[in-house]
């Protein structure tokens, strides 16, 4: 019996190509839109609380407190991206994204049936733990089904449409007006439109399960079918994946062993400290805008996140042309200079200040394009789910402390003690970068490989 599951093996090694070496087919492009829309719905969702919170306070008393806790509720809520990989990596990645838009899609109408602040803070959490399964498991099923070359180069793509997403919910949050008290709770609610969208492309197209996942399960024989009713009878799993394995239970404590704790720490730290001034300033941007005294708070928003958008094509541009360690160490020593200059001269001109803070937004968002490849390629499949998640729950934190300390520190001090510790952290990120950060580009190892 072994001896025949070994020649079939063997003849399918033989009479097959690696799936993984097609060229882009229609299973393929409909991975990529279904997590395409779902990152446009996760950056509307994390962004929309914003200009929600910022309309909020015009009608109805809410205080630092209670603006800081909301805003950081739906990241908060991402925290739970390492139960949900965990979760990814024992059930697989399917299910769970065939459902958490609906999910997500119903807890944001509920804010048009409520304005308790606690319920508010508790329906944003519900709100981030579904915006984590597509942080973490859509990445990961990208990954597993896109071809070699494709996946890390289309992760990257990936921030251009949350961008779109997150800066439609600043447009969109402007917009919306004349509805006194209740405008807020509307302008909240309209989360739901692009959540209901992504769910029902992916009720219409479903999505395939992970290939490699299922081998990495044991389950060869239905990964290959899988892999041939979507691709074709000459395609299979990659050889390695080929000899069925008893599947092995990955204890999470292995991120901390050894060989994963560096890639455990730096894949946080860096993802912890970009997301602290990223979130804190972006989620926040009128409060800020109002506190550096910039006339115009609305226009000079526009032109804040136009500079977000185009750092993240500037980001794309140059993913492939500079290794991953150099993007990293060189994009946070940046900000945090750029940053700093307007915490420590706070007297500059009204133009000035914007001119900088729209490069600050360029730079700091060019490293956006990091988040989804760096962190994936920092891990092995067997860990991929747990270690992306693991990198996530770390960043969550340091998001929400962003976002909720940035009302009240902008209250204590003004925008300059907000900004200035937003230099402390990117600075700090800088350091632990150009200590630990190792090189994960296939391309630069490989010439780092040639060079020795």
């Amino acid at each position: 019996m072994e001896n025949n599951t070994q020649t079939t093996r063997e003849k399918i090694i033989k009479t097959k190509k690696n799936y993984k070496r097609a060229p882009l087919m229609p299973v393929h492009l409909r991975v990529m839109i279904a997590v395409i829309l779902g990152q446009i719905a996760c950056g509307y969702a994390l962004g929309i609380s914003g200009t929600a919170l910022s309309n909020a306070a015009k009608y109805i008393d809410i205080s630092d407190l209670w603006t800081g806790l909301i805003g950081a509720g739906s990241l908060i809520g991402l925290a739970g991206s390492l139960l949900i990989g965990r979760l990814s990596d024992k059930i697989g990645r399917r299910q769970l994204l065939m459902i958490n838009m609906y999910i997500l899609a119903g807890l944001t109408l509920i804010h048009l049936l409520t304005a308790n602040l606690l319920l508010t803070f508790i329906i944003r959490i519900g709100i981030g733990l579904m915006i984590a399964v597509d942080y973490t498991v859509g990445n990961a099923l990208l990954t597993e089904w896109l071809p070699k070359g494709e996946d890390s180069k289309r992760q990257s793509h990936l921030l251009i449409y949350w961008t779109i997403g997150f800066i439609l919910s600043y447009i969109v949050g402007t917009l919306i007006t004349g509805l006194g008290a209740y405008t807020w709770q509307l302008i909240i609610a309209t989360g739901a439109v692009p959540a209901i969208i992504t769910a029902l492309f992916r009720s219409f197209f479903p999505l395939p399960a992970s290939p490699t996942w299922l081998a990495s399960k044991g389950k060869v024989k239905k990964a290959n079918k899988i892999i041939s009713k979507h691709m074709g009878h000459k395609w299979r799993l990659p050889k390695r994946f080929m000899k069925k394995k008893a599947p092995k239970d990955i204890a999470w404590g292995i991120l901390f062993s050894k060989k994963y704790l560096r890639r455990t720490l730096v894949g946080g730290i860096f993802y912890a400290c970009q997301a602290f001034s990223f979130f804190g300033i972006s989620i926040f941007l009128p409060i800020l805008l109002s506190s550096m005294n910039i006339t115009g708070g609305s226009i000079s928003g526009i032109i804040y996140n136009g500079g977000m958008f185009v750092g993240v094509l500037f980001g794309i541009f140059i993913f492939n042309k500079i290794s991953r360690r150099t993007f990293l160490v060189g994009n946070f020593l940046t900000s945090a200079v750029l940053i700093g200059i307007m915490a420590l001269v706070p007297g500059l001109d009204s133009m000035i200040k914007l001119s900088i803070f729209t490069i600050f937004a360029i730079i700091l968002s060019s490293g956006l394009v990091l988040d989804y490849p760096y962190p994936t390629e920092l891990f092995g499949i067997k860990v991929r789910g747990t270690g992306v998640g693991t990198c996530i729950t770390i960043s969550r934190f340091g998001a929400a402390a962003g976002t909720f300390l940035l009302p009240v520190l902008t209250n204590i001090g003004g925008a300059k003690l907000a900004m200035l510790v937003c230099a402390i952290v990117l600075l700090f990120a800088f350091i632990v970068c150009l200590i630990w950060a190792p090189e994960t580009s296939p391309k630069f190892i490989k010439a780092e490989q040639n060079n020795n």
